[in-house]
């Protein structure tokens, strides 16, 4: 009896549009081309960026501890910092942060501190993401600011780019 090739399963009926996701497919696209900068310094693929409430780019970074030797070098700090300088304000309200990994303690910390609307991020970081997976910082109940979260764009893409890194570098 021979092994005939079997087919894959059936992933099912296409899911279809996004109402929720689709919008930040393209913000998650210059995230992630923000994150390939941080290889260039053998720091961790991630990329961040702060838009205006009206889509404006307002900062951008990419992890940087390696580079600077600083342990606070997270792309969202540097995406936030950024934004605020840009807008002459510590607040920033109806401002989104999109983010390529689930943010950290600190970031998720510092969203909150920025009084940031929204916070979107792409793949999920079990170890030690503080916005849904591991902790809930964002969105704790005991807070004086909780920011939306949209998580999952374009997460294949950011998770495929980190285990990337993390093969090459063991």
């Amino acid at each position: 009896m021979t092994d005939a090739p079997t087919a894959p399963p059936d992933p099912g009926p296409d899911p279809g549009p996004d109402p929720v996701r689709d919008p930040w497919r393209e913000p998650m696209r210059l995230a992630l081309d923000e994150a390939v900068r941080a290889r260039e310094t053998d720091d961790v693929p991630v990329g961040a960026l702060v838009l205006g409430p009206d889509g404006e780019l307002l900062g951008r970074g990419h992890n940087a501890r390696e580079a600077w030797g600083d342990p606070t070098a997270h792309a969202e700090l540097l995406a936030i910092r950024a934004a605020a300088a840009r807008r002459g304000e510590w607040r920033l309200e109806g401002c989104t942060l999109v983010v390529t990994l689930e943010p950290c303690t600190m970031c998720a910390g510092a969203s909150v501190l920025a009084r940031l609307d929204r916070v979107v991020y792409g793949a999920v970081d079990p170890k030690a993401g503080a916005a849904g997976s591991l902790w809930d910082v964002v969105r704790d109940r005991r807070l004086n600011h909780r920011p939306e979260v949209i998580h999952g764009v374009r997460a294949e893409e950011c998770g495929a780019l980190l285990k990337s890194f993390f093969r090459g570098a063991s």
